[in-house]
């Protein structure tokens, strides 16, 4: 919920899964929140990072690091990273 200046009000906003688009409930204790470094062209990390987001049935059904490749694979090309 927003208030009338825009600012956001609510006390908990869950996160989604960014391979299924699920929602992490707060009991969901089996997820993670991974940040992926960006580098520069000479390979040094730049300051900035991409963050995804992986519930727990991603990653009980072994498909966490496929989802997460394919993830990174396609926001690659958005970050200009080789």
């Amino acid at each position: 919920m927003q208030n009338e200046e825009g600012q956001m009000m609510d006390l908990y906003i869950p996160r989604k899964c960014s391979a299924t688009n699920r929602i992490i409930t707060a009991k969901d204790h089996a997820s993670v929140q991974i940040n992926v470094g960006h580098l520069d062209e000479s390979g040094v990390y730049s300051g900035q990072f991409t963050t995804f987001a992986l519930c727990g049935f991603i990653r009980a059904q072994g498909d966490a690091d496929s989802a997460l490749d394919r993830l990174w694979q396609k926001k690659k090309a958005e970050v200009k990273q080789q």
